[in-house]
């Protein structure tokens, strides 16, 4: 019988596969381009990738506007492309996991084009509509844009919600036809092969009544509300089933409440959930930063809640957040190394994002024409509005965009980073000369190496997936250390997430053990804990406890 929780002692690795690699030169990543890389997502020792979507889109909100659940986006490849990475990735013992988005569709929707129609059009209750009129809608919520929640529809009089962008109606999950149909395309795809599904936005799909008074939360109309248990549970249903691995970004269930959708003890929906609260800011618009403290706090509180059930999924970058390298660490490989170590031996399953393990940054972005987010350009509009010079808006706006992280894939030091052979659909990073997977390959103190030797480490040591988890130093403002312990193994990381030196007390119960160097990122392997040690900027240690 197959292990159920092979995930536990996996590392993940996210394609975004528009930025990934081009196989056919239009400038686009595609599903051939994903084939071809597969030997080097094997090297680097990954057990899955997460696949962004690559279903049939207008690509309003880059795939995650479908218009067709069960086809390929021709920009990608063809369904027999799929087929073809499903089977070579299997084979090289790689698994693969989709986005499962269905909390809304693309307006551009067979059924949701038929629910535009009339009120009493079969496919009507398909999606939210209510009573409106031009200057009153049914409510006064609005979506994740600032905008109102609501667009109307002249024809018939009505408006129809969505928490995204009006070109994405949220769908009906109260009618039982609704959850019918998307049930039988899951298990469509299930039955195809693939391993299993990161579901998107998927604590968004129970909505409170109509009248419902916002107090200081804009978003809890839409947000974990009562009555989602009800289709997590049916989806569990398949899932379990099917024994396949299941993530949700479920924004609104707290660290408190992620065990009851994580822990299979409690009947819980979903392997893991990735959490949107460590991403603590500080410094004014345009020089954010991750704060080293809130960081630490915030992951280790998630490590404590679920620490007797339930599961972590670990990450610090995806395509929706700047690159951590940038905005935590100072863009060197040695920060690079420390955010890694930190947060890979966590308890949990670590996810990585392409371009991450190579130590990838933002773009120097100076004028829109060069992004491609709309959201951001239209934020970039309204700072100009408000009064700033384009280029201040710019530097405001674009610094933690999440177009950061969707600059093409840097392969090697060669036109285009060897992404494409024509101009890619978004600009290449010019550090691409000196950070690139070719050169990082052959460098033994690159940041590919270190995340090579790490990720072994990682698998070779139980204590990693069973471990208890302690946090040492809580309320150091720039040092995240911990020990990860069972009945057999002790090990300790400590690592100074900050651009300072830094003096660290080591406490006695683990300064009066001996403890030995497994891994680092400094020069000095013969490093030795001692109850006074200073580190240096983004200076990591791993060290195993010697009995």
């Amino acid at each position: 019988m197959a292990d159920q929780t092979w995930w536990k002692n996996a590392v993940g690795y996210q394609v975004y596969p528009r930025s990934f690699k081009d196989s056919n030169n239009d400038g686009i990543g595609d599903i051939r381009g994903i084939i071809e890389k597969l030997p080097y997502l094997k090297d680097l020792g990954v057990n899955f990738i997460w696949v962004n979507p690559i279903y049939k889109s207008p690509n309003v909100d880059n795939g995650y506007d479908i218009s067709d659940y069960e086809s390929i986006e021709p920009e990608f490849g063809t369904m027999d492309d799929f087929k073809e990475l499903l089977t070579k990735a299997h084979e090289m013992g790689i698994k693969v996991i989709l986005d499962l988005v269905v909390n809304h569709t693309s307006d551009q929707h067979p059924w949701f084009i038929e629910s535009q129609k009339s009120k009493d059009n079969p496919y009507r209750d398909y999606y939210l509509w209510a009573d409106a009129t031009p200057g009153k809608m049914p409510n006064d919520w609005k979506s994740f844009s600032g905008h109102s929640a609501w667009t109307y529809d002249p024809k018939t009089e009505q408006a129809y919600f969505h928490v995204f962008a009006a070109q994405q109606p949220d769908l009906n999950w109260k009618n039982p036809k609704v959850r019918e149909d998307i049930y039988k395309m899951i298990r469509w795809w299930l039955d195809l092969g693939i391993d299993g599904f990161r579901m998107d936005a998927i604590s968004h799909i129970q909505k409170e009544p109509w009248d419902f008074k916002i107090k200081d939360n804009p978003w809890a109309p839409f947000m974990n509300v009562k009555g989602i248990d009800k289709y997590m549970t049916e989806l569990r249903d398949i899932f379990n089933e099917y024994n396949v691995m299941t993530v949700g970004e479920a924004s609104g269930v707290t660290s408190r409440k992620a065990i009851n959708w994580t822990d299979p003890n409690r009947s819980g929906y979903i392997n893991m959930i990735f959490e949107l609260e460590q991403n603590v800011q500080e410094g004014k618009p345009g020089e954010q930063r991750i704060n080293p403290l809130g960081f630490k706090k915030v992951l280790a509180r998630w490590q404590r809640d679920l620490a007797d059930g339930g599961w972590n999924a670990l990450y610090v970058e995806n395509h929706d957040n700047p690159r951590f390298n940038t905005v935590l660490g100072n863009e060197t490989k040695h920060s690079a190394k420390a955010i890694a170590a930190t947060y890979m031996l966590l308890r949990g399953t670590p996810f990585i994002y392409q371009g991450q393990e190579l130590g990838m940054t933002n773009f120097p972005f100076t004028k829109p024409e060069q992004m491609d987010d709309d959201d951001t350009k239209d934020r970039v509009d309204q700072k100009i509005a408000e009064g700033h010079t384009p280029k201040e808006a710019m530097k405001i706006i674009s610094h933690w965009s999440r177009d950061n992280a969707r600059t093409p894939m840097q392969w090697v030091n060669k036109a285009n980073a060897g992404f494409s052979d024509s101009k890619p659909w978004l600009a290449i990073n010019e550090n691409y000369h000196t950070i690139n997977q070719a050169d990082e390959a052959n460098d033994a103190d690159s940041v590919l190496n270190f995340y090579k030797q790490l990720i072994a480490l990682r698998k070779s040591q139980p204590v990693f997936v069973d471990g208890t988890f302690e946090l040492i130093l809580d309320n150091d403002p720039d040092i995240f250390s911990y020990i990860r312990q069972d009945d057999k193994q002790e090990y300790l990381v400590i690592s100074n997430l900050s651009q300072n030196e830094h003096e660290v007390t080591m406490p006695n119960k683990i300064v009066k053990n001996k403890w030995q160097v497994k891994l680092t990122n400094t020069n000095n392997e013969e490093i030795e804990l001692n109850k006074n040690m200073t580190l240096q900027p983004y200076d990591v240690v791993v060290m195993e406890k010697i009995n």
